[in-house]
């Protein structure tokens, strides 16, 4: 690939990111950029409520290829309405969930799917909050439970402080509850309910493997063939290049093969579903059945009518 242009309204930024790279367009804003350089590829990497506007623009210019930035965006008819025009122009569109092309979580899926631990019942996993945090946790759960369908989520929120990514308000703490068309189940926890051990685990009828857990190695399994956990190496498991590299040739080879990418705009819309659907659980305090059938953010609506939010009373 050749990097021709770039966009950005901070003069200083757009200057220092041309000379660095070697840019030869520079442009201060996004449209001009658009209408005036003939692109094949598009990254967009800008905070979450832009992209809406940022993709469909790109889409509507015929580039082949979109690379955006997670959480895809700030609501669910957002997250929709972005992926839906890029599936009405036949753009290949993708996002930055490179956990999935990362080795040890490469290597974690495998496992799953192996038999090493059986068969798979139960996955969980911890992180500061749903949207941002969340967004990776929620995408790899499909990964590692082979993008199954999810049939139903329930969950609860609290906002008791202030909390912010990229402008969008987060909730203080989370619990959701997953559950898939083939019978796994999940369990995603944030901030003050996060779980305290791994990253994530996976848990199946003959074994457990765990990514990230406190003093241990960054993969372990401990299987019903065992008495104690066993380190997992995880070495050439996926090309060279790197968890940000991955990512734009993962794209890249998608528009020119035509098979998926691994990190599609499709797969990320599932991930979405199931942060976006935890906090309409916790609006309507029910299970909610998918797919879902609202277009906002519950979150950030309670929070707008002072239904919850620090300055609420109990």
């Amino acid at each position: 690939m050749e990097l021709v242009a770039c966009a950005d309204p901070v003069k200083d930024a757009r200057q220092a990111f041309a000379e660095e790279y070697g840019v030869p367009g520079t442009h201060r804003y996004y449209k001009q950029m658009l209408e005036k350089e003939d692109l094949d590829f598009v990254s967009i990497c800008t905070w979450p409520r832009f992209h809406k506007d940022m993709v469909i623009a790109a889409a509507n210019r015929g580039v082949k290829g979109i690379l955006c930035e997670k959480p895809m965006a700030p609501t669910w008819g957002d997250a929709k309405a972005l992926y839906q025009a890029c599936v009405e122009k036949d753009v290949v569109l993708t996002f930055s969930h490179q956990r999935r092309l990362e080795p040890a979580f490469v290597r974690v899926k495998e496992l799953a799917n192996d038999g090493t631990i059986g068969q798979l019942l139960r996955i969980e996993g911890a992180c500061p909050n749903l949207f941002d945090w969340g967004t990776h946790w929620s995408d790899m759960f499909f990964s590692y439970n082979n993008q199954e369908p999810a049939e139903w989520v329930i969950g609860q929120i609290d906002v008791s402080e202030d909390r912010q990514a990229y402008g969008v308000t987060l909730e203080s703490c989370a619990v959701s509850w997953i559950r898939w068309k083939n019978g796994v189940e999940g369990l995603l926890t944030t901030g003050g309910t996060a779980g305290q051990g791994a990253y994530n685990r996976l848990v199946g009828t003959d074994g457990i493997i765990e990514i990230g857990a406190p003093d241990a190695p960054p993969i372990r399994v401990l299987s019903t063939k065992s008495s104690a956990w066993k380190a997992a190496d995880y070495d050439d498991v996926v090309p060279e290049g790197g968890e940000m590299t991955l990512p734009i040739l993962d794209l890249i080879d998608g528009v020119t093969t035509g098979r998926e990418p691994e990190l599609s705009g499709r797969k990320a819309l599932q991930a979405a579903e199931l942060i976006f659907a935890t906090y309409e659980s916790s609006r309507r305090r029910a299970k909610i059945t998918l797919p879902l059938d609202v277009d906002d953010s519950a979150l950030l609506a309670m929070i707008k009518k002072g239904m919850i939010g620090s300055g609420v009373k109990d």
